[in-house]
């Protein structure tokens, strides 16, 4: 048995769209999860033109298929940067660098999978040198905003007995604030290194990138004593892919169209409550924050 999930910007899920696509389908009964923002109903089968919906419906809606059995998840590992935050920290810190530009297309094409995460990552850095340690403080403070639906996603799981880990290829001086912003019970990142107050222009070894996620995602899951089949995980960068392909439920969010094409679940229109509506949370059931 499988569920067909459609997620669309509050307010705009039309009743005459999910009942078309019921008819089309075969599907039962629809179940609201947040009118006119998330409504889904159970199948039988796949729809041998999945992707043919899906695609017809992209402008209104996201439409995600997922197995009915197992649906809740105990784990959720989430990327941070353009993730659980609307940034990269890399790219502000080197806006204050005066290098935004030229960094910003390296980080695009690096999350897009042209280029080698840790190269890219290393030339970067090496931007930012000399920069004063203290303009990472002047940067979450005024260029970081949480991803909206984080800290509702984090406490409903946390509240249904979930354990949330954000793993990310960015800076633990950025991953501690977001954590404790938003609830993970732990982060992991790269450590920028500094020396007399200044950014040295390198990372701490080794770096984390694509294989320190699946790293963790066997890790914590081994420690929890739960199957990696009982995870989320969710990301949107090339380096993602890994933790993405592992968990029980990997969720593309905004993400970039190479990793789009290797991700079964995808999310575009809604925001980071929509990982909820997946996993069959409805609005009501959402933890308050």
């Amino acid at each position: 048995m499988f569920i067909l999930s459609l997620i669309a910007r509050p307010g705009t899920l039309e009743t005459a769209l999910v009942s078309s696509l019921r008819n089309a389908t075969g599907g039962g009964a629809a179940v609201w999860l947040s009118q006119g923002e998330a409504a889904e109903f159970p199948l039988d089968h796949v729809p041998s033109n999945l992707e043919e919906l899906r695609v017809a419906v992209a402008d209104q809606a996201d439409l995600n298929l997922v197995p009915a059995l197992g649906r809740r998840k105990t784990m959720l590992l989430a990327d941070m940067d353009s993730t659980m935050i609307q940034q990269e920290c890399i790219d502000e810190l080197a806006e204050e660098a005066g290098v935004g530009a030229h960094v910003k297309e390296i980080t695009a094409r690096a999350m897009n999978g042209e280029l080698d995460f840790e190269g890219a990552l290393t030339e970067r850095v090496a931007l930012l040198k000399d920069l004063p340690e203290t303009v990472i403080d002047r940067v979450l403070e005024t260029r970081i905003t949480l991803m909206p639906g984080g800290r509702e996603l984090v406490a409903t799981m946390k509240a249904n007995g979930g354990y949330a880990a954000l793993v990310s290829g960015g800076f633990t001086a950025f991953t501690a604030k977001v954590a404790g912003l938003v609830g993970f019970d732990e982060n992991r990142a790269n450590t920028l290194l500094v020396e007399n107050g200044k950014l040295t222009g390198e990372v701490a070894r080794p770096i984390l990138g694509r294989e320190a996620k699946v790293q963790a995602l066997e890790e914590i899951s081994a420690r929890l004593g739960i199957p990696e089949a009982d995870v989320l995980a969710v990301g949107d960068g090339a380096n993602d892919l890994g933790m993405l392909g592992r968990a029980g439920m990997g969720v593309a969010l905004h993400a970039k169209p190479s990793v789009q094409a290797q991700c079964d679940l995808r999310v575009n229109h809604g925001d980071l409550t929509a990982l909820l509506y997946l996993q069959g949370y409805a609005r009501e059931d959402f933890a308050t924050v």
